[in-house]
C-alpha cells in the first residue's frame, strides 16, 4: 500500500503528538525511554477508543524525536532556557510544555525538517493541549528562538 502525502503527513504529525505525550509520560512516571515507546507503538499508534480512532503515527518519525530528545536533552533543555525569560527556567513551567519543547529542540536538532515548519506543527500541537488559547503564542515565540539558534542558516535571507 502506498501512501499519499498527505498521509504521510498526517502521520508525522501524529508522531509529533505522540512524541510530547510520551516525554511527557516518561518525566510523570519515571519510565524508560525502551518502555516508553514500546508502550506507544503498541497500544497508541492507531488505536480506536470511544471517542474515535487514533492516527497510526510515523514510526521512524517518533523514534528519532524520543532518541534525540533523550540523549540531547540537557542541550535542549539549556537551548529552551534560553528562549525563555530569566523569571521561567525550563524547570518551573508545565511537564506538557517541557514535553513539548524537548520533542520540538529534538526536531529542530536533527535538522531533516525546514524550521518554520517544525515550528508550525509543535505550535499545532500546543493548541491540542491548551486551555485558553494562549499557550501557543508563548510557544511560537519560543520555539522561533529555538529555532533561530538551531538552525541559523535557515533564517538568514
Amino acid at each position: 500500500m502506498t501512501l499519499s502525502n498527505n498521509q504521510k503527513r498526517k502521520m508525522k504529525t501524529a508522531a509529533r503528538l505522540y512524541a510530547v505525550q510520551a516525554l511527557f509520560q516518561m518525566e510523570a512516571s519515571g519510565q524508560t525511554v525502551d518502555q516508553v515507546t514500546r508502550e506507544f507503538e503498541d497500544h497508541r499508534f492507531g488505536a480506536t477508543y470511544e471517542e474515535g480512532e487514533l492516527t497510526e503515527g510515523d514510526v521512524d518519525t517518533f523514534r528519532a524525536l524520543m532518541e534525540k530528545a533523550v540523549d540531547d536533552q540537557a542541550v535542549i533543555d539549556q537551548m529552551t532556557d534560553r528562549a525563555l525569560v530569566a523569571k521561567w527556567p525550563i524547570a518551573r513551567i508545565d511537564p506538557t510544555w517541557r514535553a513539548l519543547f524537548r520533542a520540538a529542540g529534538a526536531e529542530m536538532t536533527l535538522k531533516r525538517t525546514p524550521p518554520k515548519v517544525v515550528i508550525s506543527e509543535f505550535v499545532g500541537v500546543a493548541e491540542a493541549f491548551s486551555a485558553d488559547g494562549k499557550e501557543p503564542k508563548f510557544v511560537n515565540a519560543v520555539l522561533d528562538h529555538m529555532a533561530r539558534e538551531a538552525q541559523p542558516e535557515a533564517f538568514s535571507s
